[in-house]
C-alpha cells in the first residue's frame, strides 16, 4: 500500500506543530530540531515540515511505498514516461535512510518516490 508525502518549509516550527497537531488531531509521529512528522491513517499521508533557512510552503510531494519492489514499479514507470529521473540509493534524509527516484512533473513540481 503507497502512502501520499508531502514536505513543507515553515518559518516557525512550534507553531507549526501546534497548528498541525491540532489540525490531525494527533502528535507528530517524530520531532527534531528542524523537523517534524506525522504518519498519518486517515488521510494515508506522511506530512512533514521542516525548518531550514528556505522559504516558506511545498518544497516536494510524493509517494512511500511499503515495499522495494512497489519503488521499482514507480521508477520504471516514470522513466518509461519520458521523464528525467534521479535515483538515490541508501541516502540519508529526513533522519530516515531511504532509496529514492526524484522527478519533476511538466510544470516543474518535484516529486519524490520512496522506500524507507
Amino acid at each position: 500500500m503507497k502512502r501520499f508525502h508531502v514536505h513543507a518549509h515553515v518559518e516557525d516550527l512550534e507553531k507549526s506543530i501546534a497548528f498541525y497537531s491540532k489540525l490531525f488531531g494527533a502528535e507528530p509521529a517524530r520531532v527534531e530540531r528542524d523537523y517534524a512528522k506525522w504518519m498519518l491513517d486517515d488521510p494515508r499521508v506522511n506530512f512533514a515540515i521542516s525548518a531550514r533557512n528556505r522559504a516558506s510552503g511545498v518544497d516536494h510531494i510524493g509517494i512511500q511505498v511499503e515495499r522495494s519492489a512497489e519503488l521499482q514499479d514507480l521508477a520504471a514507470r516514470l522513466k518509461a514516461a519520458g521523464a528525467d529521473t534521479f535515483d538515490q540509493e541508501a541516502t540519508t534524509c529526513c533522519y530516515a535512510r531511504s532509496d529514492k527516484t526524484w522527478v519533476r512533473d511538466p510544470s516543474g513540481v518535484k516529486w519524490e518516490t520512496f522506500f524507507t
